[in-house]
């Protein structure tokens, strides 16, 4: 949607488009999520979806919106000779909407903020008639009960549906919304190439995150190794993170996982990283013995107790965890409480509302 933004600015003072966006995908496809085509009322089409699998049929939907301003939800599966759809296996659903002159201020509020390079998120619900929030960090104001959760998005960096389920025209509290997000991921960064670490890439990337392993062993640092890696990185840890810290990629959502289990990658890693002006989550893998010792050490190296203590370790929460999988899970579930300010308690034991509202 952001190459098409211009244009479509350009074209509402004096006509409405129909704007069509992938809003979900499940297995392959052509294009992510966001993904945009816009046709305009003399039937010229700007973008693509899929490349020419499913154009015509968008097309076909796009031209009965512009007509009645009715917005449309369809869902493209695997094409077979009978119907149009996706050769590579994937499925994507498509909403298609009316755009025209009244919806021209949000869309150039969206426009000033890419322009400027603001953190961004833009809300479309997904009725027949769709109600459309433009969203900033830090603003909290109330909108149809999912305010909280598009921030969330936002925070993350990534895009996805909230709300109801199921897509109910008309409905008045919480309809099935589409965030869209501009903003890179937040980044997760890996030190250390082991069996842990490949279980928490496969985990912290269904979650949004732009995940790194790094470590100095070219032996086992490689691509086919954490396939589910956004990088992997040969270089000593710590020294990867101040280049990092550098060129200006290390900020308040990054969360950095220490899984090496040596205190020659260890040590220099967490000093380094506890000298940041900004992250989110510093936690280091191992025993309460090994973090005993990898504390003395790091006094010895003359990092203050106050900033030790901002490394969480042993890291996970106990929930019996003990295959890497399992791990992961518990590791994420605490990054998730500490990102959220949560109690990590189990929500049985605790009252009040089960999605939190946060400050």
């Amino acid at each position: 949607m952001r190459d098409l933004l211009g244009q479509v600015l350009e074209l509402l003072p004096d006509q409405a488009v129909a704007l069509a966006r992938i809003i979900d995908r499940t297995g392959a496809g052509p294009r992510e999520t966001g993904a945009a085509m816009v046709v305009t009322g003399d039937g010229r089409v700007l973008g693509s979806l899929s490349g020419g699998c499913v154009e015509s049929a968008v097309l076909t939907t796009a031209d009965q919106v512009l007509l009645d301003g009715q917005a449309s939800l369809e869902r493209f599966a695997a094409a077979d000779q009978f119907t149009v759809g996706l050769p590579c296996g994937g499925e994507i659903e498509v909403f298609v909407e009316r755009l025209d002159h009244t919806d021209l201020p949000v869309l150039l509020a969206l426009h000033t903020a890419l322009e400027v390079h603001h953190p961004v998120a833009y809300a479309t619900t997904l009725e027949a008639r769709p109600d459309r929030k433009l969203l900033r960090l830090g603003d909290c104001a109330p909108w149809r009960g999912l305010d909280h959760d598009a921030a969330a998005l936002l925070a993350a960096g990534h895009n996805g549906l909230i709300g109801a389920q199921e897509w109910t025209p008309g409905l008045a509290e919480r309809p099935r919304t589409f965030v869209q997000v501009f903003r890179s991921p937040a980044r997760m960064i890996l030190a250390g190439a082991n069996d842990y670490t490949r279980a928490l890439t496969v985990a912290a990337a269904n979650l949004g995150y732009h995940v790194t392993v790094v470590d100095a062993r070219e032996t086992f640092t490689t691509p086919s190794r954490f396939p589910a890696a956004d990088e992997v990185v040969v270089d000593w840890p710590h020294r990867y993170m101040e280049a990092e810290q550098s060129a200006g990629r290390i900020d308040e959502r990054t969360v950095l996982c220490v899984l090496t289990h040596d205190p020659k990658f260890d040590v220099p890693l967490l000093a380094t990283a506890l000298r940041l002006p900004a992250t989110a989550f510093i936690g280091a893998l191992g025993s309460r013995r090994a973090h005993a010792d990898r504390t003395a050490r790091l006094r010895e190296a003359g990092v203050p107790d106050t900033e030790i203590a901002r490394v969480r370790s042993p890291l996970g929460l106990d929930v019996a965890a003990n295959t890497p999988e399992e791990t992961a899970i518990s590791i994420l579930a605490q990054i998730l409480a500490t990102r959220g300010n949560a109690t990590a308690q189990p929500l049985a034991d605790l009252d009040g509302p089960i999605h939190r509202r946060p400050d």
